[in-house]
């Protein structure tokens, strides 16, 4: 099942009739059945299942972490499904910002640290990394809290952190996966308002994976996965 995006838009990331199965002994797990769906430059949309239904299978291939059985993932119109190994690390590096629920950041390195690392990789240049660091600290208030470790930053504050870091190079798409299954709810909540602010000024597109209808609702489409199919998008 898919819903079409306007005529005329800027469509982002395309998956036509993708399909995933892994062998797991000697039992063939089907994780996406043919999934179809577009999503548009500057949207915010969620990615809404239980568990095992595929939708983090689904979000790792679309950020070219994982690669389908079969079928097609274009992102910005170009075709990344069948991408070598190094134009693969080219579009993770460049155009794809992750955030993910346990953070993943770097306990050596400081906030200030871990949001320049991805810069550090993709070769910019020492003052460049640091302006940039500098400036989307401050965006998502933790500029105060740059020279602490992440063991020394509470759950909220280390998810920022992430959210920063997703954002250093400039990314075509962000995509979360269960953004704020690791925190309580009210830290849950101001990570998520984080999220959509960076998605209105912005103009951030954003995919979101959860299992929580309260966090799928603050997106402007949900596509619902169940079984590895798209079996409903809901316009919010």
């Amino acid at each position: 099942m898919e819903e079409e995006v306007p005529n005329g838009s800027d469509v982002i990331v395309e998956c036509m009739d993708l399909k995933k199965s892994y062998i797991l002994g000697e039992v063939k797990v089907e994780a996406l059945r043919g999934i179809n769906m577009k999503i548009q430059r500057g949207e915010m949309v969620a990615i809404q299942g239980p568990s095992g239904c595929g939708k983090t299978t689904l979000l790792n291939i679309i950020g070219s972490l994982d690669s389908p059985t079969s079928g097609r993932v274009l992102l910005e119109g170009r075709e990344i499904s069948n991408a070598s190994e190094r134009e693969l690390t080219e579009i993770r590096r460049k155009s794809v910002g992750f955030i993910f629920q346990f953070y993943n950041l770097l306990p050596v390195l400081t906030a200030l640290e871990n949001v320049e690392l991805p810069m550090l990789i993709a070769g910019k240049s020492k003052a460049e990394r640091h302006a940039r660091a500098i400036d989307l600290l401050g965006k998502v208030d933790l500029l105060d809290r740059k020279d602490h470790k992440p063991d020394e930053l509470s759950g909220g504050e280390r998810q920022r952190v992430a959210i920063a870091r997703a954002l250093a190079n400039n990314p075509l798409i962000l995509l979360a996966d269960e953004p704020t299954g690791d925190l309580d709810t009210e830290t849950g909540e101001a990570i998520l308002e984080e999220l959509r602010r960076v998605n209105k000024t912005e103009n951030q597109t954003l995919v979101i994976v959860t299992h929580d209808t309260s966090i799928a609702k603050k997106a402007q489409r949900i596509f619902h996965i169940k079984d590895g199919v798209i079996v409903s998008v809901e316009k919010n």
